[in-house]
């Protein structure tokens, strides 16, 4: 009986390795090296909430229980900004305050790039990459057609290939202006 709190939960172990790797493919050195994302703890939010965001839009494209997954998927990320809140020294009073801040700027992000995402807007989604990643005047439209690449990549995934393989994303780099 004891024995079995030790085993592994394979679909924790599954959503683990998923958002892993979401969190990987958001610090590529493309992103802040080519396509203008800042290197700073607000730049790799910012990048970490695009790959999430487009990886979830994927899911939801998708029959259950990728629904499941979706909201697993969601939950591990906001347990992960919670722990490096906590390990960067945020207050137990203060953490409840940030976190809720956080989700709001994701839930944002998420309701301002669908629109543009879903017509394929590159211009919309420019100017609003620019607000929210970039926090520059001109649009970012080099990082709008990596996340555009992205998404329709992401669309021809199925459930089974995002698990095992976890999402496919372009390499950024190509998307560098003048490239």
């Amino acid at each position: 009986m004891i024995f079995s709190l030790f085993r592994k939960d394979e679909r924790r172990v599954t959503i683990g390795t998923l958002y892993t790797r979401v969190a990987e493919a958001s610090r590529g050195a493309g992103l802040y090296l080519a396509l203008g994302v800042p290197d700073t703890l607000e730049g790799r939010f910012e990048s970490l909430s695009l790959h999430m965001i487009l990886v979830l839009r994927a899911l939801r494209r998708l029959p259950p229980p990728a629904d499941d997954v979706a909201a697993d998927l969601t939950d591990a990320l906001f347990s992960d900004l919670d722990a490096a809140l906590r390990e960067m020294g945020v207050g137990d009073t203060t953490v409840p305050k940030r976190m809720k801040t956080m989700a709001s700027a994701f839930y944002g992000r998420a309701q301002a790039y669908d629109a543009p995402l879903d017509s394929g807007d590159e211009a919309a989604l420019a100017l609003a990459l620019a607000k929210n990643v970039t926090a520059d005047d001109q649009p970012a439209t080099a990082l709008a057609r990596y996340a555009l690449a992205a998404d329709s990549l992401l669309k021809t995934a199925d459930l089974d290939t995002i698990l095992k393989q976890g999402p496919a994303f372009p390499q950024a780099e190509t998307f560098k202006e003048g490239a």
